[in-house]
């Protein structure tokens, strides 16, 4: 997997702010390959970043919680409902893979593939841009 690796949150804060997708995992980590063949095959091309295998999952998401991005679009919780309300509540929605859909935090690999079963996923990567159809 083509891969950026870094080891600090600001890279990884501009990467979300930049890019439609990101993906964000562990070295190594099969389920962010997953991830990133799931939107590959719908189309998207995310932008996938490596982190330490000491990062902390909770940390990571509390900083981006922060992110000017975030604070301007919301962050979703697990149900991709409502915007998170508590940093507490971030770290517990935090998890590796972390994927991050226009600037939002989606969820982990189990949420990305309840809304592609849901149907929901191709219309939330239009909005986001990731897609040209």
């Amino acid at each position: 997997m083509a891969a950026a690796s870094t080891d600090d949150v600001g890279d990884v804060r501009r990467t979300v702010e930049e890019k439609p997708v990101v993906v964000v995992g562990l070295r190594g980590c099969c389920m962010a390959h997953v991830a990133r063949r799931l939107l590959l095959g719908q189309g998207a091309n995310p932008a996938v970043l490596e982190v330490a295998d000491d990062a902390d999952p909770a940390a990571l998401v509390v900083a981006l919680r922060s992110s000017s991005v975030n604070s301007a679009k919301g962050v979703v919780d697990a149900n991709g409902a409502a915007p998170v309300a508590t940093v507490a509540a971030a770290a517990r929605h935090a998890a590796f893979p972390a994927v991050f859909i226009g600037g939002k935090l989606v969820g982990g690999l189990d949420r990305l593939m309840a809304m592609h079963i849901a149907g929901e996923l191709v219309p939330v990567l239009k909005q986001a841009g990731a897609l040209w159809l």
